[in-house]
């Protein structure tokens, strides 16, 4: 809470083309300090995905509002904007009432956001957008973060932009809004010591903000070495039996993950660790089927179908920008040879 936060936070929010961003302890706290800064919390139900990290969800019940899970388009992976529309138009009985919509934009690809803004405002609820995976993705010539009416993202190390231990930054143009975040975010204090709102400790440490500026700097960079990458593994899948990633028409990916998709995982994960190659799964298992919410998590109609299969095939190549051409090239010919 000293200068290289607040420095921080203004070149963040003119990086990304906002009026304002407030910085807080993790990404998750970013979630929840939106919905608690707009009034949505017990008596609420918010929309979002299962096919997200789980932070997406416990955000959610740490404001103290229902979550409702829909499903995703088995392409992008984002959430399906016409099942949005759906649950807005005509909400599963027994919720209370639907307040906000978390549109999760995974593994650094845009959701489909134009549908999804208009369901919001024709139902009159509120667009947040989960971009802890996609600091700098565009869609439509603007940045992700800039469109709903406020976005969450973490810093946390492994990000595309992260910080050497724990963080989050959230964003919005609406300055009552940011105002009030900032003080829920230190024990709701606008004097110091004296509490005006219910509020919380959630503080991005001065280190961490004076290492997050200094990234900053580099992010864009970084995102287009991981688009070189990304470009490098859709060549070497040409003629194999995978496709790369499906790219959102008018955006632009920022790759966080680079996400395959097979129905024979096991072994092309095999294949690939006999050629010194690491694989990842994100995410394993829904949150829906997860032990701690499953059977007390509401579902929309789709019941998750594609979100449940999509688990069991995706699967993640190495995606960092520090990785080198050799190691590139490495990954480059166990694709190649699954060809063979």
């Amino acid at each position: 809470m000293g200068k290289e936060g607040e420095a921080f936070e203004q070149e963040f929010a003119q990086w990304l083309g906002t009026t304002r961003a407030v910085g807080c302890a993790n990404g998750t706290d970013a979630l929840a300090l939106i919905l608690r800064g707009m009034g949505i919390g017990e008596g609420c139900t918010v929309a979002t995905v299962s096919h997200t990290a789980v932070a997406t969800v416990a955000a959610i019940e740490m404001a103290g509002a229902t979550p409702l899970l829909l499903d995703i388009d088995p392409d992008t992976f984002t959430m399906d904007p016409d099942e949005l529309a759906a649950v807005l138009e005509d909400p599963p009985p027994g919720l209370p009432p639907i307040r906000a919509a978390i549109a999760v934009h995974i593994y650094g690809q845009a959701c489909d956001l134009d549908p999804m803004l208009a369901a919001c405002q024709r139902a009159g609820v509120a667009l947040i957008e989960d971009c802890a995976q996609a600091h700098g993705a565009m869609l439509g010539g603007r940045r992700v973060g800039t469109m709903g009416n406020a976005a969450a993202f973490s810093l946390y190390p492994t990000k595309n932009l992260g910080a050497l231990g724990d963080g989050g930054i959230l964003a919005t143009d609406d300055f009552e809004l940011a105002d009030r975040i900032g003080a829920i975010r230190q024990y709701g204090w606008r004097e110091r010591y004296v509490s005006s709102l219910v509020g919380v400790n959630s503080r991005l440490d001065e280190i961490q903000a004076a290492i997050l500026r200094v990234k900053l700097q580099v992010l864009d960079a970084n995102n287009a070495r991981r688009r070189e990458i990304a470009a490098a593994y859709d060549a070497a899948l040409e003629g194999g039996p995978l496709s790369p990633p499906v790219r959102r028409a008018d955006s632009e990916h920022v790759f966080h993950q680079y996400v395959l998709r097979t129905g024979a995982r096991a072994e092309l994960m095999a294949r690939l660790r006999a050629d010194g190659v690491g694989t990842g799964i994100h995410y394993p298992v829904p949150v829906h089927e997860q032990s701690a919410y499953a059977g007390r998590t509401a579902l929309g109609p789709a019941g998750c179908a594609e979100t449940s299969r999509a688990a069991q095939e995706v699967v993640s190549l190495p995606m960092y920008p520090e990785l080198t051409d050799e190691q590139v090239g490495r990954v480059c010919a166990g694709l190649r040879n699954l060809a063979g």
